[in-house]
């Protein structure tokens, strides 16, 4: 497996997690477990945007890398 396709993947559980996070705190009742999911979906929106950024880079700078 490539590093661009394990990086590739890992955005993908990223991606996954986020969609998770935001039904969970959709179909909560309790407002500080809402509160909880928000927060961690905030934390996994920022890393996957730095992921996405280097899937970026991977592909543009690194063409053996290109899939």
């Amino acid at each position: 497996m490539t590093v661009s396709s394990q990086v590739k993947g890992c955005y993908a559980s990223l991606k996954n997690a986020d969609a998770t996070l935001e039904t969970l705190a959709a179909k909560t009742q309790d407002q500080e477990t809402e509160k909880a999911f928000r927060e961690a979906r905030n934390t996994v929106r920022t890393v996957k945007q730095d992921l996405e950024q280097q899937v970026i880079f991977l592909t543009r700078e690194e063409p053996q890398y290109k899939s």
